[in-house]
């Protein structure tokens, strides 16, 4: 396993630099398979594809359903298939990413394989992560996968907008989220509302704007 994780790790590095070299905010997005990622990414490309150019990284075990979704959006996007594997590796991006053409990119979202545990494990080159938590999934779930959210820089709420019809406490997702990771931005999303929405997306583009800065 540490061997594994090592030479990941050095890839990953390889990565971070060339994003780097390039000026592109790279966000790993993490969460369940049914959390919402789609459906954010899909709100996030409305708000922002005329403003930032920006294309996405597909990771699913398989079918290419949710980059059939991007696509439409007109926002570059490649699939992975893993056939299997739980999560994206920084190898499995490096390869991608020669596909697309970093010039013209200021932000690049890699969608992570549907996992609340392999993906919070290996580093893709990222400058951040960021966890989407559904309330249909339970309060429970940041004590019972806490890595996921203490590698993250932001957690999403999603689909608060069916709170009232489960038995999600709110208040208690949001302590022990912050417990495990001090500080840490938590945001209510609902996708099928809006809200939250243009909160997320002024996060988003003040990293992007941070990431150009920096490079």
């Amino acid at each position: 396993m540490k061997n594994i994780l090592g030479e990941n790790d050095r890839t990953a590095a390889e990565n971070q630099a060339l994003f780097k070299e390039k000026g592109v905010y790279v966000l790993n997005l993490m969460g369940s398979p049914g959390a919402g990622k789609t459906s954010l990414l899909e709100k996030t490309m409305e708000f922002l594809k005329d403003e930032i150019p920006m294309a996405v990284i597909e990771g699913d075990l398989f079918t290419s359903r949710d980059a059939e979704r991007i696509e439409k959006h007109g926002v570059p996007v490649i699939q992975i298939n893993t056939a299997g594997g739980c999560h994206l590796d920084a190898p499995m991006v490096q390869k991608t990413a020669q596909k697309l053409d970093l010039d013209k990119l200021e932000l690049l979202i890699v969608e992570n394989v549907g996992n609340l545990v392999c993906p919070a494990e290996f580093a893709v080159g990222e400058d951040e992560k960021a966890v989407v938590l559904s309330v249909t999934e339970g309060d429970d779930k940041p004590m019972k996968y806490p890595l996921i959210f203490k590698e993250s820089a932001i957690a999403l709420l999603n689909k608060v907008d069916i709170l009232p019809y489960t038995n999600f406490d709110l208040a208690q997702a949001k302590e022990d989220i912050t417990t495990l990771h001090p500080g840490m931005r938590v945001l209510e999303l609902s996708c099928t509302t809006g809200q939250g929405i243009a909160e997320w997306c002024t996060w988003l583009r003040n990293r992007v704007k941070e990431k150009g800065k920096r490079a």
